[in-house]
């Protein structure tokens, strides 16, 4: 099912590593061409940091890039852009990450897309999604999503579709790619306490699906509300509510 020349659409460095470490070298393996669009620098906002953090923020998001290079290196991709837009920042540009997506398809002649699935992990990767079902609508022939965390039915859950439809592809990584995953994950010092979660014994794609993204990804708590009931705005939780991306994606969909 692998394209010949692959764009991977990242909400934030890291997010490549994720969904699909190994895939990308069994895709390398075949013989395709890997790039990759960092469609946020995956730090949050400035004005979102204790004030005390905020002179440091500069390096903070150098070194994310620093991270990602170091990881595309390891692993045989092409990073074709960086974009400056923050973390949790995605869904609310997306006629903008539409545009910068089509500018890169065209640039460097890409034949498939992989993406994260709509599964409540991230706003972003779930408005990325459906930036996708957008390209899809518009004619791009062929976008695979990728598994990679959420938080149905009030547990962690790590590649695995919310709700298989029998178009699922299972990857069984070996001992090997296990631990490339490891490695490059590990590259990402950063964010080593926002890792943990990833399991490394597979990984799980399909093509994309259909999705009613005017509802969130499923009932229940979805993985970034999780911390939600913190009383003060603290810089590590979340506080975009499901429903304002559902309505940002409705706009989004709805234009011409």
């Amino acid at each position: 099912m692998f394209g010949s020349r692959i764009l991977i659409l990242v909400p934030h460095p890291d997010d490549e590593v994720v969904g699909c470490g190994a895939a990308i070298g069994r895709a390398r393996a075949q013989g395709a061409e890997v790039f990759t669009l960092y469609l946020t620098h995956g730090c949050i906002a400035r004005e979102t940091l204790w004030p005390w953090q905020r002179k440091y923020y500069d390096a903070s998001t150098q070194r994310r890039r620093a991270e990602a290079r170091d990881v595309a290196e390891k692993l045989g991709i092409t990073p074709v852009g960086w974009s400056p837009r923050p973390a949790r920042h995605l869904w609310r540009h997306l006629e903008t990450v539409h545009a910068e997506i089509q500018q890169a398809l065209a640039a460097y002649h890409i034949d498939q897309i992989w993406l994260p699935a709509y599964e409540g992990g991230n706003a972003d990767h779930d408005a990325l999604n459906a930036v996708g079902a957008k390209l899809a609508r518009e004619g791009f022939p062929s976008i695979l999503e990728f598994a990679e965390y959420n938080f149905f039915n009030g547990q962690t859950n790590s590649q695995r579709f919310l709700f298989p439809n029998d178009t699922e592809e299972t990857l069984t990584l070996t001992p090997a790619e296990q631990t490339q995953k490891r490695e490059a994950l590990k590259l990402y010092a950063s964010e080593q306490q926002n890792l943990n979660y990833v399991a490394v014994e597979r990984e799980v794609y399909r093509p994309l699906a259909a999705y009613d993204y005017s509802q969130p990804p499923h009932p229940g708590t979805l993985w970034y509300a999780r911390f939600q009931w913190v009383p003060f705005r603290h810089p590590r939780v979340d506080f975009t509510l499901p429903d304002e991306v559902s309505a940002a994606i409705q706009r989004f969909l709805a234009m011409p």
